[in-house]
């Protein structure tokens, strides 16, 4: 009896020294940029009237945290678009095959179409920019997202769509700060 009563405790202290160790396991150099993110961040921006569009309000509140095995920075989005609101799961990562960042957004109940957005994410100094396709009016167009960190707790982010990949037009603009 006392064996099994060990081998049970030996699993549990196994189980918990393994989640313990994959919680405090360093990020690799790469995935440390992500790490700017992690917390609760609030979002506030003005859509603009544009041809893509009509002018409004927006908010965005994320979470972000790392998967146990520390790979995956995972944010869920609780957004609010001129009065809708629309929910994502979001999974940033680095890919050492292809020495990318990418960035996956998965919508609930379809709000933003049958698909998720999938983008190559480019990180220089202070500028992130995501960059993928959208649709409007059945027509392609690209897309890509900007954020420029004048802190580590404060972002200011542009979303810009082109028709031609070469001329840019801000369609969204606001300012991001971490909640401490």
């Amino acid at each position: 009896m006392k064996h099994i009563v060990f081998l049970s405790m030996l699993a549990i202290f196994c189980a918990l020294s393994t989640a313990v160790a994959a919680d405090n396991q360093p990020l690799s150099p790469e995935l440390q940029q992500l790490n700017i993110f992690v917390g609760h961040w609030e979002f506030h921006g003005k859509t603009l009237a544009t041809p893509f569009g009509k002018a409004g309000a927006w908010t965005w509140n994320e979470d972000c945290r790392w998967s146990d095995d520390r790979v995956f920075l995972l944010c869920s989005f609780a957004n609010v678009w001129s009065g809708k609101t629309v929910k994502s799961l979001v999974v940033d990562t680095y890919n050492r095959k292809d020495h990318a960042y990418w960035h996956y957004e998965l919508f609930a109940d379809g709000q933003t179409g049958s698909r998720p957005f999938i983008s190559k994410m480019a990180i220089a100094g202070n500028i992130w920019t995501e960059y993928g396709q959208d649709e409007d009016h059945g027509k392609k167009i690209s897309e890509r997202i900007v954020y420029r960190y004048t802190s580590s707790t404060e972002v200011d982010v542009e979303i810009q769509v082109s028709r031609d990949g070469t001329h840019w037009i801000t369609v969204d603009r606001g300012e991001g700060v971490k909640q401490l």
